[in-house]
């Protein structure tokens, strides 16, 4: 009788494991999701942090940024930002930058932008979430991240 039982035991099991592999989300297929395509139109952001080693501020100077970016699908960006380090204002108004961006098949990308806030580029590493409704950055030189939020 034992015998019997185990074929009617196994197979379904087996049934089952192979339809939970088939769905399974850790498939390398369903990692292959996003493109440049995936960052595109206006998303709100905030970034804060602390620049490290600055000449003519402190050891670590805080820094806080708001402001609106546009992501155009194609691998270009620009934003309006305004910026706060160590407590006083870079402008009294939003400042324009521009750079370019690359998102990878699995969501992650990096970006480059040149604003007149910085006198070199920032250089920023990204990951994508919820379905490109939300990206979050750190700067590669500083101990900065952003939340990206887009505009619906």
């Amino acid at each position: 009788m034992q015998r019997k039982m185990l074929p009617m035991i196994a197979t379904p099991l087996l049934v089952v494991c192979a339809l939970l592999f088939s769905v399974s989300p850790a498939r390398a297929d369903d990692d292959d999701k996003c493109t440049d395509r995936t960052l595109r139109g206006d998303y709100g952001f905030a970034s804060e942090g602390e620049l490290i080693g600055t000449p003519g501020l402190p050891a670590q100077a805080p820094f806080r940024s708001v402001g609106l970016g546009h992501f155009n699908g194609k691998g270009g960006l620009t934003w309006l930002e305004h910026t706060v380090i160590n407590g006083t204002p870079l402008n009294m108004d939003f400042v324009a930058a521009s750079g370019t961006y690359t998102v990878n098949a699995n969501c992650t990308g990096t970006a480059v932008v040149n604003t007149p806030n910085s006198p070199v580029p920032l250089h920023l590493v990204f990951v994508i979430v919820k379905d490109g409704r939300e990206v979050h950055t750190v700067l590669d030189s500083n101990a900065i991240t952003a939340v990206f939020i887009k505009v619906e």
